[in-house]
């Protein structure tokens, strides 16, 4: 349909179509970003020793410690952005809380959660899938919906245009 020679109320439904459509695309976008816009936390690999040094010169923001039987792990978070992990034996445990308890980092002990019987992940996925398919059948369903409506109009305008004019606006004579 050319919107030059199209009357005015084809041309209102279809920039009406139109800002629908970009309002769906923004608002299935904007979904999106959100739901993949979660900040994941890279831990880079350290040695025991480059932490000591690092705890020495003051450059460590926080430590988080999460002992395991045998060898447990520390998360460090630098003053620079960076974050470590570095992996101790249980024996070193009390000694590294010590001289960063020392040095006045703060240490944060994690308790390991016991694991529960096997219980059935959540499926974010599945939830975002069935959203954008319900998305996507609206949308759907409205275009059908405006396209019958245009060619039932079409199809009137045929059909008036055979008799008498019909007047546009209440003013106006044929």
């Amino acid at each position: 349909m050319n919107l030059a020679r199209a009357p005015l109320h084809s041309r209102t439904r279809a920039s009406a179509v139109a800002a629908f459509v970009a309002c769906l695309i923004g608002g299935c976008l904007a979904i999106s970003a959100t739901a993949l816009g979660a900040t994941v936390i890279h831990f880079e690999p350290e040695s025991v020793a480059a932490l000591e040094g690092q705890l020495h010169h003051a450059q460590v923001h926080a430590l988080s410690v999460h002992p395991a039987a045998g060898t447990g792990h520390i998360h460090v978070s630098l003053n620079d952005g960076r974050h470590m992990t570095v992996a101790y034996a249980s024996a070193e445990e009390a000694h590294l809380i010590a001289i960063a308890r020392a040095d006045g980092t703060p240490v944060a002990i994690a308790k390991a959660k016991t694991k529960k019987a096997a219980k059935a992940a959540p499926h974010k996925l599945r939830y975002i899938a069935a959203g954008i398919l319900v998305i996507v059948i609206i949308v759907v369903a409205a275009v059908l919906l405006i396209d019958r409506r245009r060619k039932l109009g079409e199809t009137g305008e045929d059909e008036g245009s055979e008799g008498a004019s019909v007047p546009s606006t209440p003013g106006e004579t044929p």
